[in-house]
């Protein structure tokens, strides 16, 4: 007996249905980010305006034994790296090590860290929205700051609303300003301490006549609290990765290449601007990096320099948005955001949670005119840590992870922690040392104590959203249930009709 025509419809439906999810497919695979995107994201994550600007601050206050600072700080971010580098070969997520953290050591860990993450990154959103506005307002006067500020925002929201890729290749060529800087940099400058520049001052000795530790251990440990986090940062690749072609391969040679990209972007650029200049010689209103280049006699160094800076703030605008969006999205599939986060545009973008990360960047931009010393200093101040907690976290993570698994599998994952776990520990002891040289430094202690007051908050916090999580998803299974009664109620009709 032929079915009637209403019964027919469902087999069409299918069918389009099947058509559907394979275009759908077609696109993400399409958005997804390619190797090259991965390799310049894991090249210029780490080079940001805490380099250009912030790197004077440091040498100032350090002296040249700075070099110490940045490479006490680069090889603790490049144990960690390698912990988070074995995690994510082995289980590419977007959420990286939110969700490390809670297979590792509970939901109230995963929770803990990805809101405290996710807050660091909106506020540094805020942040830099405002140094974009202040650096364009120099070049036009006439135009107050916020509209710039405004219309950064805008611009880079609109950029990761439309898809994955354009968040990709906006970072691609945003990092490749920076890199080609510092290369610059490096090779001009090289040439300069060389002497091979006419007229050129620069020399090795610049390092240790003026005094290589004039402030002793104490200023080099204070140096690395601050220096930490100039490398914050690097670890957006893992989450970029599991968008990727090849996440696992993406991961892997972020991972294996950061020893180089710190070695050479932060402690060879330092140690070339040492030799330029003397470190007391460096003024406090400029860039060093623009004054070493107007040393080697480059025209306009310091308006060059300038838009450096900016395409720097811009790059952390854009890929701030990207690892915000991200991990509030990875939040919300557990419950510990609102479930319309996860909601996805045409292009495969979670569209709610980057509009989501954005207010706090919008508010800051009309509270930055209100009072924005207060604003900024609360907002910085009180994620200030963030950094720390995260390494701390995804060494205790690894740890735990790597001693569940069985000889098989520890003999088949792809990259693999050194000396583990005693590296584990050094980790979790440099930490330890870093929030307590912190707490007794009066210009860091703010940080210390507010970031661990939203730690504190967040602790709290938590049981009142797992109960809500926990109901949330009672009641998901009870509609599914239901669902399901209801089709079967269905289908014996149908089979008689047939």
């Amino acid at each position: 007996m032929q079915a009637p025509d209403n019964l027919a419809a469902p087999h069409r439906d299918d069918s389009a249905a099947d058509t559907l999810a394979s275009r759908t497919a077609e696109s993400e695979t399409r958005a997804r980010l390619r190797p090259r995107h991965l390799t310049m994201i894991a090249l210029g994550g780490i080079i940001g305006a805490s380099l250009f600007v912030g790197s004077g601050s440091v040498i100032r206050t350090v002296g040249p034994a700075a070099l110490l600072s940045y490479a006490i700080g680069g090889a603790l971010v490049v144990l960690v790296m390698r912990m988070l580098g074995e995690m994510s070969t082995n289980r590419p997520v977007v959420g990286s090590f939110m969700e490390y953290a809670r297979d590792g050591l509970g939901n109230w860990a995963g929770f803990t860290i990805g809101w405290l993450y996710w807050y660091f990154w909106v506020g540094v959103v805020a942040f830099e929205a405002v140094v974009v506005g202040r650096i364009f307002h120099e070049w036009f006067p006439s135009v107050p700051d916020w509209t710039f500020a405004l219309a950064g925002m805008l611009v880079f929201t609109f950029t990761n609303l439309m898809s994955l890729r354009s968040f990709g290749e906006t970072e691609f060529w945003l990092a490749s300003i920076k890199v080609t800087t510092i290369v610059v940099f490096l090779g001009v400058g090289t040439l300069y301490v060389l002497g091979i520049i006419p007229g050129s001052t620069g020399s090795l000795s610049n390092i240790t006549d003026h005094g290589f530790m004039p402030f002793g251990w104490t200023a080099v440990l204070n140096g690395v609290a601050v220096v930490i986090f100039s490398y914050f940062g690097t670890e957006i690749v893992t989450m970029a990765a599991a968008e990727s072609d090849q996440p696992a391969k993406g991961v892997a040679k972020a991972t294996n290449t950061v020893v180089w990209r710190i070695l050479l972007f932060y402690v060879g650029s330092v140690a070339i601007l040492l030799m330029v200049v003397p470190w007391d010689e460096l003024p406090a209103k400029v860039s060093p990096f623009a004054f070493a280049f107007g040393r080697f006699g480059l025209p306009g160094a310091e308006q060059v320099m300038n838009a450096v800076v900016l395409t720097a703030a811009l790059s952390v605008l854009n890929s701030g948005l990207y690892s915000g969006s991200r991990m509030l999205f990875a939040l919300s599939k557990h419950g510990y955001a609102p479930r319309w986060v996860e909601d996805r545009n045409r292009a495969g973008v979670p569209w709610k949670a980057i509009l989501l990360s954005t207010v706090v960047g919008y508010a800051a931009i009309g509270a930055n005119y209100v009072a924005p010393k207060d604003v900024f200093d609360f907002i910085m101040n009180s994620a200030g840590c963030v950094a720390l907690f995260v390494y701390a976290f995804v060494a205790v993570t690894q740890w735990r992870l790597r001693n569940r698994m069985s000889a098989d599998e520890r003999a088949g994952l792809k990259l693999k922690m050194w000396l583990h776990p005693w590296l584990n520990a050094v980790v979790l002891a440099a930490v330890g040392l870093i929030v307590i040289v912190m707490a007794f430094d009066p210009e860091a202690a703010p940080q210390v104590w507010l970031s661990l007051g939203a730690l504190a908050l967040l602790l709290v916090v938590y049981p009142f959203v797992r109960r809500r999580a926990e109901r949330g998803g009672r009641a998901d299974r009870t509609a599914s249930v239901a669902s399901s009664a209801d089709d079967a109620e269905l289908s014996p009709s149908v089979e008689h009709v047939a």
